[in-house]
């Protein structure tokens, strides 16, 4: 009796510490996206967050990640992920991603259009996750460009667990292993492995992940460092750049 006892006070302070590491952070997240304030969508900036270099002034090719929190209720949780390529001497952008809304009237959820690469995301502004320039990013661009019309979900989008814009982006980066991408926690879908795979290579390509329909996991990589999925929410610690990963706040540490 007492041993059952002892084992059922392990369990409760296990289960109190878990919620604790879930829903703190969750609710300091939902915290900040109230106190933003209430936006309509129609009205949220969508301009540039002039981080991307102009095109006019910058001849050599350009390869850039960007990240953004979700649009409303949304954003507590996660982010929205892209791709922007800029070929050499080209006068603009491609950007690459994939929207729900997009599929709504069409076949497809992927996007590929010219135009702002690094605009707010209805209201948030972007952070740059990578950035290749010149001979490198030239390279690169034809093979992101065939990634993504390789992405086996472009009919089909879920925002949780995926697969949605994030099951993209790291469908993208596993296909480039060159581009070293570390997704933040806060990238909600990218441990969805698509077409139900369970075991995968890392998206940044330095490591390996189970994971079971994006709703539990486990990764382990040199960039990513040790993350753990819990219902698509991400827990974890950098040890190559030191930072705890977690859910809704995302890194705490040194920048990646």
């Amino acid at each position: 009796m007492a041993r059952g006892k002892t084992i059922f006070k392990r369990i409760t302070l296990f289960g109190l510490v878990l919620i604790g590491l879930l829903g703190l952070p969750l609710a300091a997240s939902a915290v900040g996206k109230w106190a933003e304030g209430p936006t309509h969508w129609s009205q949220a900036r969508r301009d540039s967050a002039e981080i991307a270099p102009s095109p006019q002034t910058t001849p050599e090719a350009v390869v850039q990640i960007y990240a953004a929190r979700a649009w409303s209720w949304r954003g507590i949780f996660g982010v929205h992920t892209w791709i922007a390529v800029k070929q050499p001497n080209a006068p603009h952008y491609t950007r690459f991603e994939v929207m729900g809304w997009q599929l709504r009237h069409s076949n497809t959820a992927v996007r590929a259009t010219n135009g702002n690469p690094d605009g707010y995301w209805f209201g948030s502004k972007p952070d740059l996750l990578r950035d290749i320039r010149g001979a490198e990013a030239e390279t690169l661009i034809p093979r992101i460009a065939a990634a993504a019309q390789s992405y086996p979900h472009a009919g089909t989008y879920r925002v949780w667990p995926g697969p949605n814009s994030n099951t993209f982006t790291a469908h993208i980066a596993r296909q480039i292993p060159e581009l070293r991408l570390d997704l933040p926690p806060t990238a909600v879908g990218k441990d969805f492995i698509p077409e139900g795979g369970i075991f995968a290579e890392a998206p940044s390509g330095t490591g390996y992940q189970v994971s079971l329909f994006g709703l539990a996991g486990v990764m382990l990589a040199l960039e990513e460092g040790v993350e753990v999925n819990l219902l698509g929410l991400t827990l974890g610690l950098d040890i190559k750049n030191p930072a705890l990963k977690l859910p809704g706040v995302g890194r705490i540490g040194m920048s990646d």
